[in-house]
């Protein structure tokens, strides 16, 4: 599996408040399957993980969105935590960077609370999708298809409702990001 995603670039979005195991399962999986993935992040230096409710880990960022050009990567993952996302999504540049993403077809891997910034892209219409249950309703309400499933997999679009379904989802996201671009970009 070393080589499966070999010369792949992914991004890894994320603040202060983000869900340890979300981002550093995935980023493990990414790297034992060949691909480079980079931290971005709103401000640089260190951003703060957080294990539930309790403080966990703090991450290094590798650059900042100031830094970066989603044209340069080929997936982005989204780690869930509640208020990780909830920032990312009010501010416009990470917006922009993640609409880039879905506008462009490239997969994306969300988890947990991390489908709030896909919705505030404007990347959800027609999508079926999972998360964790508080988002249904605002998955719901802005055009996505939810269901209570351990992953859910919508053309490129890989989402799980919580860190137990971490094995599923790093499956599905190497999978898809072993794919590519998809021909089906957000409605």
């Amino acid at each position: 599996m070393a080589e499966k995603l070999k010369g792949k670039r992914v991004a890894i979005l994320a603040t202060d408040g983000f869900e340890q195991s979300e981002l550093t399962v995935p980023q493990k999986a990414l790297s034992e399957a060949g691909a480079t993935t980079e931290i971005i992040s709103l401000k640089s230096g260190k951003i703060q993980g957080m294990q539930h409710h309790d403080k966990g880990e703090k991450v290094a960022v590798d650059r900042t969105l100031a830094e970066v050009n989603a044209g340069d990567y080929h997936a982005l993952v989204l780690p869930g935590g509640v208020a990780n996302p909830d920032t990312l999504r009010t501010d416009q540049k990470a917006v922009e960077f993640v609409r880039s993403f879905a506008t462009a077809g490239k997969p994306i891997a969300a988890i947990c609370h991390g489908p709030w910034t896909l919705i505030e892209a404007d990347a959800v219409k027609g999508r079926h999708m999972t998360s964790w249950p508080s988002l249904k309703t605002d998955l719901k309400n802005a055009g996505a298809e939810w269901s209570d499933e351990e992953v859910v997999v919508d053309n490129g679009l890989v989402t799980s409702r919580k860190p137990d379904d971490l094995p599923a989802f790093c499956r599905k996201m190497i999978e898809e990001f072993a794919e590519g671009k998809h021909s089906r970009a957000a409605e």
